[in-house]
């Protein structure tokens, strides 16, 4: 999972934000992007199709904590939230750290949000990773929109293993750091418990 550097004393671990299409997950790395100042970070990747703003990831380095004199790194990618993407999720998934799954809190949106979290838990599976180990955040993303479903009732939808969860407005911003820091904090404790 985790990538050592040695040479230059680096543990380079990866985040991927994984959730429907169109529910929030480029525009939470953006937002991320456009705030994390510029010695932080590296050089943010998109690629664009005519059916998807994000067709493999968006990809940025951001700097957090040491862990016995080494530095953090954090690669934070996106995936393709379309579902005939199928073969990039997986590959995007390959080696990652943590997941933040981006929920739509628009009630139209259920269903891709749970057809979203089963094609997760399944291409996490197919990676070879443990689903309890694997340090996961919730977001509902959109929670400004007029016609939202009830926090109590995604949390019950989609939270089984009753990840951390945050709501979030990712266009505004709110929200974005808090779940990243979570998640953060999670692998690196995951990553401690690996080192010990």
């Amino acid at each position: 999972m985790s990538f050592v550097n040695y040479q230059r004393k680096e543990i380079n671990c990866k985040i991927v934000y994984y959730g429907p299409g169109l529910g929030g997950k480029t525009t939470n790395i953006q937002h991320v992007y456009k705030k994390t100042s510029g010695g932080n970070k590296g050089e943010m990747i998109t690629l664009n199709t005519e059916n998807e703003r994000t067709l493999f990831f968006d990809f940025l380095p951001l700097e957090l904590g040491e862990i016995r004199g080494f530095k953090t790194r954090f690669h934070l990618y996106t995936v393709p939230g379309q579902v005939f993407y199928e073969s990039s999720r997986r590959l995007i998934l390959r080696g990652v750290d943590g997941v933040v799954f981006v929920a739509d809190s628009q009630v139209e949106k259920m269903e891709a949000n749970q057809e979203s979290l089963k094609g997760l838990e399944e291409n996490l599976i197919f990676q070879g990773h443990d689903l309890e180990k694997i340090p996961l955040v919730m977001q509902w993303n959109k929670r400004d929109l007029p016609n939202v479903t009830a926090v109590e009732d995604m949390q019950s939808a989609l939270n089984k293993r009753n990840a951390p969860s945050f709501e979030a407005i990712a266009v505004n911003g709110d929200g974005v750091f808090e779940t990243l820091k979570m998640v953060s904090k999670l692998v690196l404790m995951n990553l401690k418990g690996g080192l010990n």
